[in-house]
C-alpha cells in the first residue's frame, strides 16, 4: 500500500486521533442495535493500546446537520465500546467519553489520557464546520492529537475536516487496518484481479452505477446485470418492460454504455449479460401474485419485473463459478420480500460458494442480502463503504485516502 498505515507509527504514549466509522443504527431506547462497524475498527483500537498509545476516537452518526441533537449522540456507541473492549481486552472501563469534541472539556480529557486509555468524542456533525471542512475546526481537531489515523473506509469519499482537513495540521496521517484492508482487497481487484473477473452489479438506479460500469468495462471477464436497474438498459435496447422502473432521463446514457459494451466486446471478450428472464407482478407486495416472463419476451404492460428469472440465474451463476475475483455491489431484486428474493438468494450463494475465488462485496443492501442467505462468513470482504467502494470501483480519487501520508 503507498500510504502509511498504522504499523508504520510509533504510537507509545502518542495521542492518537482515530477517525472511526461509528454510523451505526440505534434502538428506541438509545442502545446500539447493529454492532458491526464498531466491531470492524475493533483491530485498530486494540493495536493502539497494546502501543501504549492515547487513543482519542471520533465519528460522525445520522445526520444532525450541524447542531447538538441527542437522539445523534455517539454516547451509546460509547456504552457498547466499553462492552467490546472489556470481552476482549479486559479495557472497557478506560474508555472515556466527551460531550463536546472539541472547545474546553474535550481538551481538559485528552490531556488527562493515560497511556492504553481511550477516549470518545461526541458527535463530529454537531458543528455545521464538520461537513464545511472549515480550517479553524480542522486546527482545533488537530490540536488534539500527535498522529492521525484514519479507519473509517466508509466517509473517505468525503472531504470533511476530520477526514481531510486536520491532516493538514499534522505531520503523520495513515491508514487504520480497517481502511488498510479495504484498500488492499479493493486496489488488487482494480488493479491485478486473478482472472476470470466477474463483477455483479444492482440496486435501483443506473445514474448510481453508470460510471462503475464505464470503468471496469475494459478490466473485467464478465459484467453481469440485476436489479431494477437493469430495465433502463433493456428499455434502451428496445424491448417492452411494462411498468418495471426505469430512469426515463438515464435511457440515452444506458444506450451510449450498451455501445461501449459492445466495442468492449469486440476488443477484449468482455461478456455484457443483461437478464433473460424475470419474476413479475402488479405491484411491489410480499404477498402479491407472481409470474415468470419467459426469455426474451415482453413484459405486460401491467406488470413490473421484481427479480431475475430462474433462467437469468442460471447464466449468472455459470460465470461466477469459474470466477477467480468477484466484485458484487446491488440486489438482483427486492430481495426484502420473499416472492422476489429468490435472485439474490441464488446469487449469494453462488458468490459464497465459489472457494477459489476471492469476493469482494459493498453496499448496504447487498451486505444484508448475505447475511439473509446466511453465507456472510463466507465471503472474503465485506467492505463497511457502500458510497466509497463505488467511487473506488468508478477510479475516483477518495479525499480521505489521498490525505494520508505517503510512504
Amino acid at each position: 500500500m503507498a500510504k502509511l498505515s498504522i504499523r508504520d507509527l510509533k504510537l507509545r504514549g502518542q495521542r492518537v486521533f482515530i477517525r472511526a466509522d461509528f454510523n451505526v443504527p440505534l434502538n428506541d431506547d438509545g442502545t446500539v442495535a447493529d454492532d458491526t462497524r464498531i466491531r470492524e475498527t475493533l483491530p485498530t483500537i486494540e493495536y493502539a493500546l497494546n502501543n501504549q498509545a492515547r487513543v482519542i476516537l471520533a465519528s460522525h452518526l445520522g445526520r444532525p446537520k450541524g447542531k447538538v441533537n441527542p437522539k445523534y449522540s455517539l454516547r451509546p456507541v460509547a456504552e457498547r465500546l466499553r462492552q467490546l473492549l472489556d470481552e476482549r481486552i479486559g479495557r472497557g472501563k478506560q474508555v472515556g467519553f466527551s460531550t463536546d469534541c472539541v472547545g474546553v472539556q474535550a481538551e481538559e480529557m485528552v490531556a488527562k489520557l493515560e497511556s492504553s486509555q481511550t477516549l470518545l468524542l461526541e458527535n463530529l456533525r454537531f458543528h455545521a464546520e464538520e461537513e464545511a471542512n472549515e480550517e479553524n475546526f480542522s486546527r482545533q481537531l488537530a490540536s488534539l492529537a500527535d498522529v492521525y489515523v484514519d479507519d473509517a473506509f466508509g466517509a473517505a469519499h468525503r472531504a470533511h475536516a476530520s477526514t481531510v482537513g486536520m491532516t493538514k495540521f499534522l505531520k503523520q496521517n495513515a491508514a487504520g487496518l480497517l481502511m488498510e484492508r479495504e484498500l488492499q482487497y479493493l486496489g488488487k481487484a482494480l488493479e491485478e484481479p486473478a482472472r476470470p473477473f466477474v463483477t455483479i452489479l444492482g440496486g435501483a438506479k443506473v445514474s448510481d452505477k453508470i460510471g462503475v460500469i464505464q470503468n471496469l468495462l475494459e478490466k473485467v471477464d464478465a459484467l453481469l446485470i440485476g436489479g431494477g436497474m437493469a430495465y433502463t438498459f433493456l428499455k434502451a435496447q428496445g424491448f417492452e418492460v411494462g411498468k418495471s422502473l426505469v430512469e426515463q432521463d438515464k435511457i440515452e446514457v444506458a444506450r451510449q454504455t450498451l455501445e461501449a459494451a459492445r466495442r468492449a466486446t469486440d476488443k477484449t471478450g468482455v461478456r455484457f449479460l443483461l437478464p433473460v428472464d424475470h419474476v413479475v407482478a402488479a405491484e411491489m407486495k410480499a404477498d402479491a401474485a407472481t409470474a415468470i416472463i419467459a426469455p426474451m419476451q415482453p413484459i405486460p404492460a401491467d406488470k413490473m419485473a421484481l427479480d431475475i428469472g430462474p433462467r437469468t440465474i442460471e447464466l449468472f451463476v455459470q460465470e461466477i463459478e469459474q470466477a477467480r475475483t468477484i466484485v458484487w455491489n446491488g440486489p438482483m431484486g427486492v430481495f426484502e420480500m420473499p416472492p422476489f428474493a429468490c435472485g439474490t438468494t441464488e446469487i449469494a450463494e453462488a458468490v459464497a460458494g465459489n472457494a477459489q475465488a476471492t469476493s469482494i462485496i459493498g453496499g448496504g443492501d447487498t451486505v444484508s442480502a448475505v447475511h439473509q442467505a446466511g453465507v456472510a462468513e463466507e465471503i472474503t470482504h465485506i467492505s463497511t463503504g457502500g458510497g466509497a467502494s463505488l467511487e473506488f470501483l468508478e477510479g475516483r480519487k477518495l479525499p480521505g485516502v489521498e490525505a494520508l501520508t505517503n510512504k
